[in-house]
């Protein structure tokens, strides 16, 4: 028992960072990097592997050179090679779209619905979700005012995404991207907004951090999306307009369902297990949070609807209508 007790001890000692990742083999990702490394403080720090790495008080950016989607257990890499214990990632990223519309996204990453066996072409892996950011639902609020202070909007579109991909890793993650061309991903002004995000929203600039779940001591409602397009429209709303935390977004395409003989319990698929899962990583990511699903109900049929709010009820997982969610 003492030897457990000196051991939580001296983790609770270690100092908590956060990682910002980027790769220099994509320009939405080293882009912003680069900003974000022109202004004060930075440090440089600790190889990883041969990455260099920058150092700014609690925050640690670190440059690789591959896919993000493939940088499997990057935070367990980190612990190892320094002591330090990583609280959050952030990732900066390309988008893509068939749209190729302008946009500044946000997300969260997981491949819930993906069976074992199959191909995982972005990553991941079967049946797993990362523990979404904290910092989602804070930042894309943020990302709307820093998008309007560099007249990027309404030119760029900022919008959350539903969760996808890789890689791998066990610490809360989320992606921040520039989209959806090669004409976009190299846009400097799009890039030093995404700087300005992290600075602002990691606190760097003197401010309070903008996201930090540990020190929110008013409102406890995490919004766990369910349906939907891929851009979560619905869920969006609400988030935008209320102070709700943001779980997991699990779009209508990630959730398999054959529809029953019989009735909606017997609905079939691997859904429930991709709601499972979902919700699984958003509770790791908000201790004592109250995580409320949101539905998308005009994106289902009345039997999914059914089959989804019932096995929801036999989980004791909370449904969320949009008055919820609003500031008490």
């Amino acid at each position: 028992m003492a030897t457990a007790t000196r051991a939580v001890c001296r983790k609770l000692s270690r100092t908590m960072v956060t990682l910002v990742v980027a790769t220099t083999a994509d320009p939405a990702s080293i882009g912003p990097a680069a900003s974000l490394l022109a202004m004060p403080g930075w440090q440089p720090g600790p190889s990883l592997q041969g990455a260099q790495s920058f150092v700014n008080k609690d925050v640690r950016l670190i440059k690789l050179g591959d896919r993000l989607v493939r940088e499997n257990h990057l935070d367990r890499r980190w612990e190892e090679a320094t002591g330090e214990v990583v609280n959050d990632v952030v990732f900066l990223s390309r988008h893509v779209a068939s749209s190729t519309r302008p946009a500044l996204t946000i997300h969260p990453i997981g491949t819930p619905q993906v069976l074992e066996g199959e191909d995982l072409v972005s990553g991941g892996k079967p049946r797993w979700a990362a523990p979404p950011n904290p910092r989602i639902g804070p930042w894309l609020r943020l990302l709307k005012e820093v998008a309007e202070s560099h007249n990027l909007t309404p030119e760029f579109e900022v919008t959350l995404e539903a969760t996808h991909h890789g890689p791998e890793i066990n610490s809360p993650t989320m992606f921040v991207e520039i989209g959806s061309t090669e004409e976009y991903w190299k846009r400097q002004d799009a890039a030093q907004a995404i700087a300005f995000l992290v600075w602002r929203g990691l606190g760097l600039g003197g401010g309070a951090a903008v996201g930090d779940w540990g020190r929110n001591s008013e409102e406890n409602k995490v919004l766990l999306g369910i349906g939907g397009g891929h851009y979560v429209p619905r869920h969006m709303d609400i988030i935008q307009k209320t102070g709700a935390w943001v779980g997991h977004l699990l779009s209508g395409y990630s959730l398999l369902m054959e529809e029953p003989v019989i009735n909606a319990s017997s609905a079939g698929g691997t859904w429930r297990e991709t709601v499972k899962v979902a919700f699984e990583a958003t509770k790791l990511a908000f201790p004592n949070g109250e995580i409320l699903a949101h539905l998308d109900h005009k994106s289902f049929k009345s039997w999914q609807r059914n089959a989804i709010t019932g096995f929801l009820e036999e989980q004791n997982i909370k449904i969320g209508k949009p008055s919820d969610f609003s500031l008490s």
